[in-house]
């Protein structure tokens, strides 16, 4: 959603509708003063949470009234606990999807067909992106409801992968890429405590080790790559076989990557709900420290400068280590 509304409107607009939307979804007060503490925090957390599990969150989704487990099988209703048809019209107002689909930036959503599993990228550059093609990437189970495109139901495709990589790196063959790969999740975080400790960590560890994965394993696609290029480079023209021929030009569109990791440092006092807490005072904490991780992270000249070795693939995660 997020990407759809910096895509769907010119530079200085962006800004204005991230936060229209944002104070749309978080515009629900929970207290009125929070007093200092984490313990205060948590149980404003925590309040927060219930109140969304009860009443939906506004201009986002809203629970089924009665349950989904009193709906008829077979109904769109008995297959989540909440509806997604609030989320729409602030969908429609924050997004110029003629700018979006027309314009000059290049938009790619990940969902997962219920029937078949398979992962399915709605892009741009092949189809009309709709609001209901951005609604398909975040419907999550067992809370969002399926969102049907052309006949067919999609649910959030985070349920495969939380972070495309591959996706966004095959788009150009040959093309150095800077990429900035932002994670809610972190793979590193404190031994748990009690069962809210547990049911947290238990949520980051899900989510960043499909992260890792990915990353881990086009790291080392990339690295064989780059050595079947200089091993096939090392036989003699006249050794080579046509499709050895095609193999190494293929390879040798092979570019250097930087990626550099934004990864959400969770506070202490946020317990497993940070992916549906959404009040204003939770949405301008997680603000603030984006704010300050960028910053971090634009300190540090390393993420400009040229890999080592030629098409290979470097990682940076700075914000964490600056004590600055």
């Amino acid at each position: 959603m997020n990407a759809a509304i910096i895509a769907g409107n010119r530079p200085e607009q962006r800004l204005e509708k991230l936060r229209e939307f944002c104070n749309t979804i978080s515009g629900r007060k929970i207290w009125a003063y929070t007093p200092d503490g984490d313990w205060f925090r948590m149980l404003r957390n925590q309040t927060s949470a219930w109140m969304t599990m009860t009443s939906g969150q506004p201009g986002f989704f809203e629970p089924r009234r009665p349950g989904s487990w009193f709906h008829p099988v077979g109904s769109s209703e008995a297959t989540s606990y909440y509806s997604t048809n609030p989320l729409r019209e602030p969908l429609l107002r924050v997004i110029d999807f003629d700018l979006l689909n027309d314009g000059p930036n290049h938009l790619s959503v990940g969902a997962v067909n219920v029937r078949s599993g398979n992962f399915i990228y709605f892009d741009n550059q092949d189809q009309r992106i709709a609001p209901e093609h951005i609604m398909a990437s975040g419907a999550l189970p067992p809370a969002l409801p399926a969102v049907v495109i052309d006949g067919e139901w999609y649910w959030d495709g985070g349920i495969v992968s939380n972070t495309p990589l591959q996706y966004l790196l095959s788009q150009e063959d040959g093309l150095s890429t800077l990429v900035f790969q932002v994670d809610l999740f972190s793979a590193r975080g404190a031994l748990p405590r009690d069962m809210r400790d547990v049911m947290g960590r238990h949520k980051d560890i899900m989510y960043s080790s499909r992260t890792r994965m990915n990353t881990d394993t086009f790291c080392r696609f990339h690295e064989v790559r780059r050595q079947l290029a200089g091993a096939l480079a090392r036989v003699s023209a006249d050794k080579r076989t046509e499709e050895d021929a095609r193999l190494l030009k293929d390879l040798a569109k092979e570019a250097s990557i930087n990626i550099v990791h934004m990864i959400y440092q969770q506070k202490s006092y946020e317990g497993h709900a940070k992916d549906y807490e959404f009040s204003g005072t939770s949405m301008k904490e997680h603000w603030q420290t984006g704010y300050e991780d960028t910053n971090r992270t634009l300190r540090h000249p390393e993420w400009l400068a040229k890999p080592k070795q030629q098409a290979s693939v470097e990682i940076y995660d700075l914000h964490r280590d600056d004590d600055a």
